[in-house]
């Protein structure tokens, strides 16, 4: 990894409003630009604004006109963009994507594979969990609830991403979004050896919903490395330097707490986390059989170990 400047978008997105959302992606993009970012992230569905209504969804095929709007954008100002969208699939429900538009003028795009309780009614789930190759870093998406499942940050890092984007559309809760996001977000970073920056859409929708907004990057120890938590639009903008991780991924480090724990992981004990049947039906550890064998079983067993004969 080489060094790089990123923006974040924490934007306010209007329900339905594409015309009007491009307008602010662009405004967004031509800040970025102007403060020499090298990438922009905006939140989850800020193009269409976020909806579990499908009334509400105005699904948009890729490719196709808003598509080549936002690639023109990128290349107008020579940024890669990665812009939340609903796209329209004709063999099934619409995906929650990211697009991610370059400013060479191709484009890729990630589906939200874990999808929350209320958007499975409207929407269909991503197959894959890609990363993608960008002038100077190798980086990965999870949108939101992705996020919860440890397992995705893990396989991106596992790829080679040493950027994790993190867009979201959470609303305003019971906790403050910065509260929420510290719980879990730095173990995501600190475990994969990740920069990990997430961004927020924020304010009200038109439609009664209010998002949370914020806008955070967590270096790869786990720590905060800059945040923005403000009312309305704001774009946050974070240098990301190569040197610790690159050092972590290479171990140049001798101490513990400077190693790519991957290096070390048993994917053999693993098999359990994608085969729940398989959990479920495994024989009982050799402590249980011994419980259920009763006392002498449990001391012949021991004394065996310690090599004396009974």
């Amino acid at each position: 990894m080489n060094s790089i400047r990123i923006a974040l978008a924490q934007m306010q997105a209007q329900s339905a409003d594409v015309t009007g959302n491009l307008t602010k992606i662009e405004r967004f993009a031509r800040d970025a630009a102007t403060r020499g970012a090298d990438l922009i992230c905006y939140p989850e569905l800020c193009l269409q604004g976020y909806s579990c209504s499908s009334q509400g969804l105005k699904p948009l095929q890729i490719p196709g006109p808003a598509v080549e709007r936002i690639v023109a954008l990128a290349q107008t100002y020579g940024l890669a963009m990665l812009v939340g969208m609903v796209e329209y699939s004709p063999k099934s429900k619409p995906y929650i994507t990211h697009l991610i538009a370059y400013p060479h003028g191709n484009w890729d795009l990630y589906r939200k594979t874990h999808l929350g309780v209320h958007e499975k009614s409207c929407f269909a789930p991503g197959q894959e969990l890609p990363v993608f190759h960008y002038k100077k870093t190798t980086f990965g998406l999870l949108i939101c609830w992705d996020l919860h499942f440890p397992e995705t940050a893990a396989l991106l890092a596992l790829k080679g991403a040493e950027i994790i984007f993190a867009p979201h559309a959470s609303p305003v809760a019971g906790a403050d979004r910065r509260r929420i996001w510290l719980k879990y977000l730095p173990a995501r970073a600190y475990d994969n050896t990740v920069f990990l920056a997430c961004c927020n859409q924020v304010g009200h929708d038109g439609t009664g919903r209010i998002f949370g907004g914020g806008a955070m990057v967590i270096d790869p120890r786990g720590n905060v490395l800059t945040e923005a938590f403000y009312q309305g639009d704001h774009l946050l903008v974070a240098d990301l330097q190569p040197e610790l991780l690159n050092a972590i991924r290479a171990g140049r480090h001798a101490a513990m707490r400077h190693r790519f724990y991957h290096q070390a992981r048993r994917p053999e004990l693993y098999t359990g986390l994608v085969c729940s049947k398989k959990l479920n039906q495994a024989a009982p550890s050799t402590e249980v059989q011994r419980k259920a064998a009763g006392p002498h079983a449990q001391a012949k067993n021991h004394c065996c170990k310690n090599n004396v004969k009974t």
